[in-house]
């Protein structure tokens, strides 16, 4: 029962997507109707606000982290194992892309893929952030980055804990970021992706300047 209990909670702060909240905060367009489409940090950098992207960052890995770290923290005594925190972290990165609050369009999963990782162990989250920013630095493609990142993150976790649930629970969100990355997995091959930091297609629409009364 307290397993769905915290399958369920995390599922819920996952459907919290920060795009949007960080958008309407700071005054931008619905990250939805510009660019990718994607409710995620890397198109919300296409509105020119670095400060709401690096909101939308933070706030999307945190919920990850925060899904996870409650479960570990408070779940053992509410007989939630290993296999419950697995559940918890697919539950979470489930309700980032598929949000109830969103009519379940939501974002890639990214940075909720992260930090769901920093919270089953600080070391396999930071192995897998950077080698997102090694191939992020090398290439300047987020998605290609984030692909690369989704290959590894199941390695360096067999490579440090074996295998166990939380190891599937890796796998499957690896499979699910392959798959949400389709489109883009198309324009690299085609050349067509945009770069990080690109404004050239499909920006935001600018903000209607204020009349002057």
């Amino acid at each position: 029962m307290y397993t769905i209990l915290f399958t369920i909670a995390a599922y819920l702060i996952g459907s919290i997507s920060f795009a949007v909240v960080a958008s309407r905060l700071f005054g931008l367009a619905d990250p939805r109707t510009y660019g990718s489409k994607n409710p995620g940090a890397t198109n919300v950098l296409r509105s020119g606000s670095k400060k709401a992207a690096i909101a939308t960052l933070v706030g999307d890995c945190a919920k990850g982290w925060l899904a996870v770290w409650l479960a570990i923290q408070f779940g053992e005594r509410f007989g939630v194992e290993d296999g419950g925190v697995a559940l918890v972290a697919i539950a979470v990165f489930l309700g980032h892309l598929w949000p109830v609050f969103f009519r379940f369009v939501g974002g890639k999963g990214v940075a909720t893929a992260l930090g769901v990782l920093l919270g089953l162990n600080i070391w396999l989250g930071l192995a897998t952030l950077v080698t997102w920013l090694v191939v992020a630095y090398a290439f300047r493609y987020s998605s290609l980055a984030a692909l690369v990142a989704a290959v590894f993150a199941p390695f360096y976790y067999g490579l440090l804990f074996g295998a166990d649930e939380k190891l599937f629970a890796v796998i499957a969100m690896s499979l699910l970021l392959l798959y949400r990355h389709s489109s883009n997995i198309g324009n690299l091959l085609a050349g067509k992706e945009s770069k990080i930091g690109s404004k050239s297609k499909g920006a935001a629409p600018a903000k209607p300047a204020a009349r002057k009364k």
